[in-house]
Formats: structure tokens, C-alpha cells, sequence
């Protein structure tokens, strides 16, 4: 979904991820969603559903098949998703002839939700590398500066004296912890969606879990018993994922605020933001940012959980909703990576006097 912000040339660069925003394109939609009804097609010839030579005939037309966004984006206007019209085309483009092996036993979905997956799978390759880089250039400066002094403070008061080795701590440890719960995770969030018109997958008969699981293992996917068309849980708990990384990097973006005020001054950051009116000030705009993003996602966290709601065997309303929310989610949590990449790249120095 795109935003004013991220759209807006006088400020997508605060806050575009252009590596993350490819990945919820119309071009990798139309991939995603053509990769799936191949791997359809020829599994429905290498069991039986329809015969070898007419898979193989449908695979070779469908191969350079490559639909125009925008009759794609009309498509979602009338029918609220974009499958439809994908699948009207796609069985124009094969033939009359080859139509039988074109979408049989699948539903708008099964295509949206396995492409969602595949995106979501990229994503978390990128996540896992952000942060992984990250946690490196913060334990540099924990060796670093680690054994200077500085002041503790609770409630945003001087407390008792501690190391800056014991602050950054709390900058480096939910980091890591991130990175070791993102495996399990994605576990459960990378599944094959597959479940036909009302997701008991009746369409192919006795062939339909055979059909599913060489889907499944064509994409490298876990292949569920049950389609998960309305149960959204694992999408629920991968965008409370994604709000834990920014809520952690949000903290540490709190306290280098705090620890750069005037007055304080317990950190020295190069390139920081200048003022229009205050040419003395100098803003600590990356750290700022990332107390915004960590409440951003924090909000759409309960948006998330609406689109819990489905009712019956297929929900518009809850589905759509989670469309606006998670990719937004995603971008968010990209972006506020690379800018905690490059805050902590601006550190100078942390802590008081020579310890």
C-alpha cells in the first residue's frame, strides 16, 4: 500500500526501503502468483488430474505468459482481488484446448497467500542479514566503549553510576534474541496455501494432498494438513515479530536521545540533523526515527489482530485488511534496520571522561 510519505520525493528517503518495497511489487505479485499455477499445472499431469501432454503443452504456453498490472489492478476494483482477472488471462493466453489444466482445484487464495509467503520468506533472508550486521557494529562499540563510565538513571533521573557496556547491553541482547526466534517463526509462517473453493481441497479428490505436497515442495514450503484461509495466526505472530524489532530499536533510539540532550551529553554522534531556525542545534533525526517506526508498528499490531476476524470459510474484509497493514509493517521494519545501521555508524564516542 503506498503512503503519502513513502511516496512523497521530499520525504521517501526518511522512510522508503526500496530492497523490501520490490518485494510486495506488482511484478513479483504476477511471478509469485504465475510460479504458483505452473507448479499446479504440472502437478495435476504427474498425477493423473490431466494428462502429461496436455500439462506440458499448458506449462510451455504459460511460460512467456506476462499480463498487463493494470488490467490486473481493474481486475481487483471489480472483484476485490486480482486473481480473477490473472486466471481469465492466463486461460486466454494457453487456449481453450489447455484451460483444463489451468487453475483447477485452486482458488484467489491459495495464489495471494503463497505468494505472501514467498514474499515473506525474502523478507526474512533480508531481516536476518540487517540484523545480524547490526549486532556486529553494535558489539564493536560495546568493546569499543564498554568500560567507560556514565551516569544510570531511572524514570529518566540520575540513579547510581553503571559502565555504558551495561546500556548497550540492552541494546545488543534483544537483537540477538530476534535473531535466533525469527528460525521457529518462520517455520510456521512459511506454508503452502492450498485449499480450493472452501478450503477442504474436494476439487482434486484422493489426489489433492499429493497434488498439494508436490506444490509445497516445489517452493520449498511446508505443506499443512489444512488450508489456513481463515486462520491468520501465523501472519498475526510474524507481524508481532516485526513490532519486538522496532519496539527494541526504538528503545535504543530513546535512550541516544536522551543520552545526546544538551546538558547530558553522554554520547557524540556525527552527521546529526540540523535546525532551520537553531543553526546551534544539532537533531538526532536517525534515533528520533526509530522511536517513531517502533510506535508505528505498535499501532498497526492491533490492526493486525482485526484481521483475525474471518467470517466463515473466506473473509474480504479481514483479508484486505491485512494487505494494508503488513506490508507497511515489513517496509517500516526494513527501513528502521538501516537506519539504526547508520546511527550507530555516527557514534563518536559514549560514556564520561577516559575509563
Amino acid at each position: 500500500m503506498s503512503s503519502f510519505i513513502a511516496d512523497n520525493a521530499c520525504f521517501a528517503p526518511l522512510f522508503e526501503d526500496t530492497q523490501i518495497s520490490r518485494l510486495f511489487s506488482a511484478e513479483k505479485t504476477i511471478e509469485h502468483c504465475l510460479a504458483f499455477e505452473m507448479a499446479l499445472t504440472e502437478a495435476l499431469g504427474d498425477h493423473g488430474l490431466v494428462t502429461k501432454d496436455v500439462a506440458e503443452q499448458a506449462l510451455d504456453k504459460m511460460a512467456d505468459f506476462s499480463p498487463a498490472a493494470e488490467a490486473l489492478g481493474q481486475g481487483s476494483l471489480a472483484d476485490g482481488v486480482p486473481v480473477p482477472e490473472f486466471v481469465r488471462l492466463l486461460k486466454k493466453h494457453v487456449g481453450a484446448e489447455l484451460m483444463p489444466a489451468v487453475h483447477m482445484g485452486a482458488t484467489s487464495q491459495d495464489l495471494l497467500d503463497t505468494a505472501l509467503v514467498l514474499t515473506l520468506r525474502d523478507v526474512s533472508a533480508i531481516l536476518v542479514e540487517r540484523m545480524g550486521i547490526l549486532a556486529e557494529k553494535i558489539l564493536m562499540r560495546y568493546e569499543e566503549f564498554g568500560s567507560k563510565p556514565m551516569m544510570g538513571r531511572t524514570r529518566m533521573q540520575a540513579a547510581l553510576p553503571i559502565m555504558v557496556a551495561d546500556r548497550i547491553y540492552t541494546w545488543l541482547t534483544p537483537l540477538v534474541n530476534h535473531i535466533e526466534d525469527l528460525g521457529p517463526l518462520r517455520t510456521k509462517v512459511e506454508q503452502l496455501q492450498f485449499g480450493g473453493a472452501v478450503g477442504t481441497r474436494h476439487a482434486l479428490g484422493d489426489k489433492a494432498n499429493d497434488v498439494a505436497e508436490q506444490i509445497a515442495d516445489r517452493f520449498g514450503l511446508e505443506n499443512p494438513i489444512k488450508a489456513w484461509h481463515t486462520m491468520r495466526s501465523p501472519v498475526v505472530a510474524y507481524g508481532d515479530f516485526l513490532s519486538q524489532i522496532t519496539g527494541s530499536l526504538g528503545k535504543m533510539g530513546m535512550d541516544i536521545c536522551l543520552m545526546a540532550q544538551q546538558g547530558v551529553e553522554e554520547i557524540q554522534l556525527s552527521g546529526s540533523g540540523s535546525s532551520s531556525a537553531m543553526p546551534h542545534k544539532q537533531n538526532p533525526v536517525l534515533a528520533e526515527t526509530l522511536v517513531s517506526f517502533a510506535r508505528f508498528n505498535a499501532v498497526q499490531v492491533s490492526g493486525l489482530h482485526h484481521a483475525m476476524v474471518h467470517e466463515q470459510e473466506r473473509s474480504g474484509m479481514a483479508w484486505t485488511l491485512e494487505w494494508m497493514i503488513l506490508s507497511l509493517m515489513v517496509e517500516t521494519t526494513g527501513k528502521a534496520l538501516l537506519h539504526a545501521d547508520a546511527l550507530i555508524d555516527q557514534i563518536e564516542t559514549i560514556g564520561i571522561g577516559n575509563g
